[in-house]
């Protein structure tokens, strides 16, 4: 079979100063994996793996050198790659290798190898795709698993053995499933009995390489497809296993709950139509975590889940924690999003009241916009008359937080009078009464007992200090 010809996708800048270097040096050089798929996928691509039959790094180097900064290279010796960058490509280096390993670990036994060497060890046959760069083969295509047709199939598959290919490297099953949900291609079937037959190998991966993959499951264009993988082959309760615990329905007296492992994936896939936001995504998977702690059943009223919500935000440190994402304003953020699910959809239910509505913006702050749209992605119920009731209540409660936030300025609200004036004015040291001022005429605003205006806030603390027995120091000129 003839060698496809793809010189006019290497006709760029960075492809002729790799091939006059390659030609230079007389290596046997070829540009591998990634680029060459997403190039057929036509998908862009500014990554290039190139792997060279011999030493990657002097390749590197000669490139380097050959656009007058060296200082740019990064060399890693004990790997044996090398990257640089050249405008805006990455290029990583590495020589041909072959590898094998221990039962126990992911760190391979490697010596110098073929490109077919280099090929078979890759994870799968569209990743396994390489394009010549030397003197002999410039611009053709060598594809000896024939990745090119599992890309019109739609379908991931291993170049080897699966159980191979997974036993060795625990972390390709996780990059399996990423594969499918980002391009929305198949696992073919013996790839995925693979992956559900070593699903327990995943154990050896460190939770870093885990979570890498599972965000950009999450952040595919829908990706409860790659959920949905990861439930049913097992490996989503090796490293998550209480998202697993929400699967399931449980009937009693004839009276059944929702399953809120497939419900969370429903309002994952909502959010997913409306923002590419990682963080807003999280709090969907979250959102219902604390659910199966909370499940009750009461023969009149059938099941609930009280405070799920709050024992939900608790749960949000720990699970990040364990899967290595971060513990900072990221995680504060999805946490506040998961306590807060339930109050604009407790809103709709009844007349939202100024009050209700000022405490909704001041716990909210900035965040108040993701938090309605989280909370319009959590309707999925099946009965239409419900639902649109309440999207029309929906539509209500976001009229009204527009109204009382441009009349309260509650949104990120900051205190009118600060714990040093009320010190000043009272002539006392910090102290309990300092806090009790502060926190009343909080209460005054969000009540709607004063306005969120200085003059009113100044009057009201006078008050309050009189109730505690404080008197001013002098009154305000």
């Amino acid at each position: 079979m003839p060698l496809k010809d793809y010189t006019h996708v290497l006709d760029t800048d960075v492809f002729q100063l790799l091939h006059r270097v390659v030609l230079a040096q007389q290596a046997e050089a070829y540009v591998v994996g990634g680029f060459v798929r997403d190039t057929l996928l036509q998908r862009p691509c500014k990554d290039l793996d190139i792997v060279v039959v011999g030493s990657g790094i002097d390749l590197a180097e000669a490139v380097a050198k050959k656009i007058g900064d060296k200082q740019k290279i990064r060399i890693f010796k004990n790997y044996g790659t090398a990257m640089l960058r050249y405008g805006d490509w990455e290029l990583e280096f590495v020589g041909a290798r072959k590898e094998s390993y221990a039962r126990h670990s992911r760190k391979p036994t490697v010596s110098p190898g073929s490109l077919a060497d280099d090929q078979l060890r890759r994870d799968f046959s569209i990743n396994a795709m390489a394009i010549g760069l030397s003197a002999d083969n410039f611009g053709l295509l060598l594809d000896p698993f024939d990745g090119q047709e599992d890309l019109k199939k739609k379908i991931i598959r291993t170049p080897t053995d699966p159980a191979t290919t997974f036993s060795d490297d625990p972390l390709r099953m996780m990059r399996a499933i990423r594969f499918a949900s980002e391009l929305q291609f198949d696992i073919e079937a013996s790839t995925y009995k693979g992956i559900a037959e070593m699903h327990e190998r995943i154990d050896i991966v460190s939770a870093e390489r885990i979570s890498t993959e599972l965000n950009r499951i999450i952040l595919s264009d829908r990706p409860s497809r790659g959920f949905r993988m990861l439930f049913d082959s097992g490996l989503l309760g090796r490293f998550f296993p209480e998202m697993v615990a929400l699967q399931g329905v449980e009937v009693r007296k004839g009276i059944a709950h929702k399953d809120n492992f497939y419900h969370t994936l429903e309002v994952l896939d909502n959010v997913a139509k409306q923002s590419s936001n990682l963080w807003l995504r999280w709090a969907a998977i979250l959102h219902d975590i604390a659910k199966p702690l909370t499940q009750r059943f009461h023969p009149d009223t059938g099941w609930t889940f009280h405070g799920h919500e709050d024992k939900g935000a608790r749960m949000v440190p720990q699970i990040f924690k364990r899967l290595k994402l971060p513990l900072d304003q990221k995680m504060k953020y999805v946490q506040k999003l998961v306590a807060l699910h339930l109050r604009p959809i407790a809103l709709t239910k009844e007349v939202a009241t100024d009050s209700a509505v000022r405490r909704l913006l001041f716990e909210a702050g900035d965040d108040i916009d993701d938090l309605m749209l989280l909370c319009k992605c959590d309707i999925t119920s099946k009965n239409e008359a419900r639902v649109k009731r309440y999207l029309a209540n929906y539509e209500k409660v976001k009229e009204k937080l527009v109204e009382v936030e441009e009349k309260d300025r509650i949104r990120n609200w900051q205190p009118p009078i600060s714990g040093s004036e009320i010190m000043d004015t009272f002539g006392i040291a910090p102290s309990r009464p300092v806090g009790q001022i502060k926190n009343s005429i909080k209460e005054a605003i969000l009540d709607g007992h004063i306005r969120n205006t200085y003059e009113e806030a100044y009057e009201f603390m006078l008050a309050e200090g009189a109730r505690l027995g404080l008197s001013p120091k002098k009154e305000k000129s």
